[in-house]
């Protein structure tokens, strides 16, 4: 039989598999409103320095009084994930460990992070901020102001102690662990934010180009320094939501000449280490398979079904040779809570990649919400599991 790590392994690099592969991301509120119906808890010894998880609202907060405090069972050892996500979250921001607070209420903080972009953050739920104020607004600002931080190597924006204490605890797991990252994309939509960066896509792509070689040079060095501190995991996935629901954010056009090169250079680096890589980009892809394809992702994720053309089906017939597919199932199905729903859609997605000869990990298209109950989910686990032989 094989193990989590050879199942995943052998679907991303396309290879025959005895089984589809299961992951999946509960929010951290999901979470906490689950163990209200019954999902599992344990006590777990902490010391001053870690993070303790916050019963009230699933947030994990510092910890101030060395001690025993209650946590959930992970998710991936709960429900047996096969994929298992060990760090390294490097501090990428031009001024390092910079996070000032700027004002709070009870439900929702602004704070300014260290591209000097003030971002509103709710404060007991999951959700995407809200955009309040940028510094970065041109590149004579870049260039005097935050471009020299990043241009001298400071291995301290890894946590090399925190990365190897979470790959140390999959030891023996036998789970596909993969190091995982926002890049140049992301990086910028949270540095100059959204009006700064489009305009400056088509009025100044030579500091578009600038910004994105600062940045490809500075994670190629912070990965290499985390593979010979503390190893290689299994993979690599890049976090870009190229998307929205009716499109891509830029033309494929655009995105062909001022992002996918720097994408290239990363992925023949991890390549390089024979590390397999996944890309995770919510809304519509459907334009930008090409470019997804020639600069060698290895698997997309997660195909969001709400956003225009992103139809899996479609996706396995004309790339399955090409791409393995992680996710791709409607979250909105396990929200419905109805057992008929969930047994019908997971059986109908299941069975129809498999029919199609695509290479899948099973996962939603975007991440768990409260609105799904405890035992809906564990119920299309079941269904999962009734269909997951290849």
């Amino acid at each position: 039989m094989m193990t989590s790590q050879q199942i995943v392994d052998s679907l991303i690099r396309r290879r025959s598999a005895e089984r589809v592969g299961l992951t999946d991301s509960p929010w951290g509120d999901t979470i906490a409103a689950w163990i209200q119906q019954g999902y599992p808890t344990r006590m777990e010894p902490k010391e001053v320095g870690d993070t303790r998880w916050s019963p009230e609202d699933g947030r994990w907060v510092d910890v101030e009084v060395a001690g025993e405090y209650e946590e959930p069972v992970p998710a991936w050892e709960h429900f047996g994930y096969d994929l298992v996500g060990v760090g390294p979250w490097f501090d990428v921001m031009p001024w390092r460990d910079y996070d000032e607070l700027i004002s709070e209420t009870g439900e929702w903080d602004i704070r300014r992070n260290g591209a000097g972009a003030a971002l509103k953050y709710w404060k007991h739920k999951s959700g995407t901020p809200e955009h309040i104020d940028f510094l970065m607004t041109s590149r004579a600002v870049w260039e005097r102001d935050f471009r020299p931080h990043l241009t001298q190597l400071d291995l301290a924006r890894v946590d090399i102690a925190q990365t190897r204490k979470n790959f140390g605890k999959m030891a023996g797991q036998h789970r596909w662990t993969y190091y995982g990252h926002m890049f140049v994309w992301e990086l910028m939509r949270q540095s100059m934010g959204d009006v700064t960066m489009y305009e400056s896509l088509l009025l100044d792509p030579a500091w578009i180009h600038d910004y994105n070689r600062v940045y490809t040079d500075l994670y190629k060095a912070l990965f290499i320094h985390t593979f010979e501190q503390v190893g290689l995991p299994d993979g690599v996935w890049l976090y870009e939501d190229l998307g929205y629901k009716n499109g891509l954010f830029a033309s494929p056009k655009v995105l062909r000449e001022l992002i996918f090169p720097y994408y290239a250079e990363m992925i023949d680096l991890f390549h390089s280490y024979d590390l397999p890589v996944v890309l995770h980009t919510c809304g519509s892809v459907a334009a930008a398979m090409p470019l997804i394809l020639d600069v060698g992702f290895d698997a997309l994720n997660p195909m969001e079904r709400k956003a225009k053309d992103n139809d899996p089906f479609v996706f396995a017939d004309t790339y399955g040779d090409r791409i393995a597919f992680i996710g791709g199932l409607d979250a909105r199905v396990f929200e419905t809570n109805d057992k008929d729903t969930i047994q019908r859609e997971v059986t109908n997605y299941i069975e129809g990649m498999k029919a199609r000869g695509a290479h899948l990990v099973f996962a939603s298209d975007h991440s768990i919400s409260p609105n799904t109950h405890y035992d809906s989910y564990r119920y299309a686990l079941d269904v999962y599991r009734k269909h997951m032989a290849y």
